[in-house]
């Protein structure tokens, strides 16, 4: 286990986490999402190879519609 910053808040991960992992953990929905990883934005063909590591910041933005 180690430590991510994830949207502003300290979280504990397993080892082998992939941002597609931690999206499913969140619950969030891949396709109506944007990931930053220490400040770049990841492609979403990324997401499920992209492994985590201690210390990185993630912020996860959500679509959200209304009118």
């Amino acid at each position: 286990m180690f430590t991510i910053e994830f949207n502003g808040q300290p979280r504990e991960v397993n080892e082998e986490i992939s941002v597609a992992d931690l999206l499913r953990e969140s619950r969030v929905e891949a396709r109506f999402c944007a990931v930053e990883i220490n400040l770049e934005i990841l492609p979403k063909d990324q997401y499920a190879t992209k492994r985590l590591r201690e210390g990185d910041q993630i912020e996860i933005v959500t679509l959200v519609g209304g009118g």
